[in-house]
């Protein structure tokens, strides 16, 4: 017996021995190929980018990983119990290795004859996840085993776990118990249940096995037993533990839900972090602030929306998206689950026809909701743009069982009748001092379209872009009282023997005119003879000073009536100018880049227009590094951010010219096309509306010194508006519900009057200086260089840098 229990030791000893020499020729061939466990000390784990708005509110994030890392200090001590009762029991106590663990796997291998899944520490698992592939096979098993008797010599047990609760993948794109902890529940791991922790802890084994969305029994199931060992281990208690078993297995799907409706902000800053880093933008956790305040982004959200259904509303309604009739409310609830909600217009199918509204069936409700017939009276049928057929007498003159329609849930959940608008449109506001995008909306829903109009919609601006022509004027001998004749001219090509007559929007004429009434009563005979008097060449190398392409301003006489192709975006920026004393701006979205680790590795510093001393006229700084709309390129940056001083934008406009003419655009709305917006209240506003040959394309532009603002409206495939829609109509309204909102409760501001200007009494028929008792005299503004002579002095009776009289024809390149 002795002899025996002598051979079993000793045969004990041998195999020990062997296996610590199997493992030690093992380290010894195998060591060189290791990788090092130092880099764990240095690791980068693949973090989502975040773009938050200028006060901090999430807007998007992109990126195939949802992880948010966690110091083991933060990790609740429950939870690394209920790991630890679940994954490795003994993690305190052994140095990389369990061989219990390791035999019962060795066991399960000379029975079976392959290796099985367990075994493994949680030391080993960080080895295998950090450094190696799923690969199952006795060199890859032995590689881990080494790596991870050099990862407990190198690290403390609170970094092993550190790594591991953060790299590991549980479910749902969860990577990491923090993400889980939001996808699954909603709120961070901190604050869940121990029911909830030991939920979280049951999924490294099988994320899809055990995953509480797809297999609620079986996880359950798990939970249940985690907490069992974790009561039969001591961790908890028996109260503990009774209560976290009886506790209902609530998981739900939550994502990162932005806090800011912002999508076409987000895709343009996502765009400019991978021109700047490549596919690193979406895994080196970036943290990217936009220059777009939350509340100014949901002002310009609000009245975009609105202003295109209130103009689509009032041309007719076009009939329901499809008709399912005879079908059972199972298989309309089916036909919801493939539709999407277009913005805020939720799909829904008519079930019954009262005489008070319809009920409609929702995509997310199994109750019946009521549509009263009040949101209904609108939805006269739709003929063309220029008509419409009767007045609905009833519910059942609009909808029928088994209708696909819109509707828009209203604050007291109540719902609105509705349809997608079949017009489109873009709004851009910008910081006109700095080129900061305060907000920006690219069309009526991103889901339905990505096309961004703001940035890549071309389109012609109509006699929103008069202004520039009128700068021109200003910057070239005119003045505000220089008449100009409105009347008939015709122009011949005698190359092409083609004749063009332009007209004025009413088809009248009011001979010789001052330049500020032609401006804000839009007269296109006063602006093509100006830029026939300042010549065509002439004019557009002053325009393209605003930041327009030369080859999108055509080289004839139509430039004048605002024929270029320009994105909103494009048209902003020249405004801006206008806005700013005559200054040149570049737009941007991005203001800060944040590394994971909080540290700042971008701040933009884009030229500024001066105040105070800096406003002298001198060479302007360089411009330093800013993140441009449509920048492109650029090497990856991980150097901290060094701060510089602000750049001084250049000047390219006399701010004398820019303060005339921001009074004679203030007349735009006190007199003019802009009228509706003195229901605003404020003295501070100008701007200029904008509507091109048969209303294709309807625009308004306006500013104070805070905002400058552009809307653009019309079809993707540029046909009518209609015949009595024009920018007044229908970018204005859009503009003033921004505006209105954006400027409330702010006091006027507006550009400071520069040195140079002179305020004389005019009479307004010559346009010269008035003498006491003229009629009808007026004060106009004027550079110091520019005052006109005195009425006395009237001669030809035609004021100083007036084209009069004009030929009837004159020969001219046209097209």
């Amino acid at each position: 017996m002795i002899r025996l229990l002598k051979f079993f030791g000793w045969s004990i000893v041998a195999v020990f021995c062997g296996l610590l020499l199997g493992l030690s020729g093992a380290f010894l061939y195998l060591s060189p190929g290791l990788p090092s466990v130092e880099a764990l000390r240095s690791i980068q784990l693949q973090i989502p980018l975040r773009v938050y708005s200028s006060d901090d509110k999430l807007i998007a994030e992109f990126g195939e990983m949802r992880r948010t890392p966690i110091r083991f200090a933060d990790i609740p001590p429950n939870f690394i119990n209920a790991l630890l009762s679940a994954e490795d029991d003994n993690f305190a106590n052994h140095y990389g290795v369990d061989p219990g663990s390791l035999m019962r796997a060795a066991s399960q291998l000379v029975k079976s004859g392959h290796i099985q899944s367990g075994g493994s520490t949680i030391t080993m698992q960080v080895a295998k996840n950090f450094f190696l592939t799923s690969e199952r096979s006795f060199s890859r098993k032995t590689t881990e085993i080494l790596l991870a008797l050099q990862i407990e010599r190198q690290l403390t047990k609170d970094e092993i776990l550190e790594l591991y609760v953060n790299k590991i993948y549980l479910g749902n794109r969860a990577y990491g118990i923090e993400a889980a902890a939001q996808v699954y529940y909603g709120k961070s791991i901190r604050d869940v249940s121990l029911a909830q922790m030991a939920m979280i802890a049951g999924l490294p084994k099988a994320p899809s096995r055990f995953n509480p969305l797809a297999n609620p029994a079986r996880s359950k199931e798990r939970r249940d037993w985690i907490l069992g060992r974790m009561y039969k281990l001591g961790k908890i208690s028996e109260a503990e533990y009774t209560a976290a078993i009886n506790e209902p297995l609530n998981a739900s799907y939550h994502v990162p839900t932005p806090e800011v409706n912002a999508p076409y902000i987000a895709e343009m800053a996502r765009a400019e972090m991978v021109g700047r880093y490549g596919s690193d933008a979406y895994t080196e956790g970036f943290r990217v602030t936009t220059t777009v305040p939350s509340n100014l982004q949901e002002m310009a959200n609000t009245a975009l929306h609105e202003g295109l259904m209130t103009y689509d509303q009032r041309h007719g309604y076009r009939g329901p998206e499809s008709r399912l009739p005879g079908k059972t409310k199972e298989a309309w609830a089916q036909e919801l689950t493939k539709q999407r909600t277009i913005s805020s217009l939720e799909p829904a199918i008519v079930t019954q026809v009262d005489k008070d509204g319809i009920k409609v069936l929702t995509r997310n409700g199994e109750q019946e909701e009521h549509v009263a017939w009040d949101t209904m009276k609108w939805a006269r049928p739709f003929l063309n743009t220029n008509s419409m057929g009767a007045n609905p007498r009833q519910p059942s003159d609009v909808a029928q069982v088994g209708d696909l329609i819109r509707v828009q849930r209203q604050p007291d959940n109540s719902l609105k009748f509705s349809q997608i608008p079949a017009a489109q449109g873009a709004l851009v506001s910008l910081d006109p001092q700095n080129g900061a995008i305060r907000s920006l909306v690219g069309g009526f829903a991103f889901e339905q379209s990505n096309y961004n109009r703001a940035l890549q919609a071309k389109r012609q601006p109509g006699s929103s872009f008069k202004p520039f022509v009128y700068s021109a004027a200003l910057d070239n001998g005119y003045t505000a009282a220089s008449l100009v004749n409105d009347a008939p001219i015709v122009f011949v090509d005698e190359y092409l023997d083609k004749v063009w007559r332009p007209k004025n929007d009413t088809n009248t004429f009011l001979g010789p005119i001052r330049l500020r009434e032609a401006l804000y009563k839009s007269r296109n005979l006063v602006s093509i003879r100006l830029l026939q008097a300042l010549g065509v060449d002439r004019t557009i190398d002053y325009i393209s000073k605003f930041g327009f392409n030369k080859q999108d301003l055509p080289r004839n006489l139509s430039l004048a009536l605002g024929t270029a192709t320009l994105t909103p975006m494009e048209i902003a920026t020249g405004w801006s100018t206008f806005a700013n004393g005559g200054y040149k701006i570049t737009p941007y979205i991005i203001d800060r880049i944040e590394s994971r680790n909080g540290e700042t590795l971008f701040v933009a510093n884009p030229p500024r227009v001066p105040t105070g001393e800096q406003a002298s006229d001198g060479v302007a700084a360089p411009a330093t590094e800013t993140f441009t709309v449509n920048a492109t390129g650029g090497e990856a940056t991980t150097a901290p951010a060094v701060p510089q001083a602000p750049a001084i934008a250049e000047r390219i406009v006399d701010g004398r010219t820019t303060y005339i003419l921001n009074s004679m655009l203030q007349d735009v709305i006190k007199l003019g096309t802009g009228r509706r917006a003195l229901a605003l209240g404020r003295t501070d506003l100008a701007g200029k509306t904008g509507t091109t040959n048969e209303s294709k394309d309807a625009w308004f532009s306006g500013y104070n010194a805070d905002y400058v603002t552009t809307v653009w409206t019309g079809f993707d495939q540029p046909e009518s508006l209609g015949r009595r829609e024009f920018g007044g109509t229908v970018a204005l309204p859009i503009w003033m519900s921004y505006m209105g909102a954006a400027l409330k409760d702010k006091p006027p501001h507006t550009q400071p009057e520069p040195e140079g200007i002179l305020s004389l009494r005019v009479d307004p028929v010559s346009g010269r200086a008035a003498t006491p008792g003229t009629p009808g005299a007026y004060f106009e503004l004027f550079k110091s260089e520019d005052t006109p002579p005195s009425v006395n002095e009237l001669g030809n009776g035609v004021a100083p840098g007036s084209p009069l009289p004009a030929d009837e024809a004159a020969p001219i390149d046209l097209f």
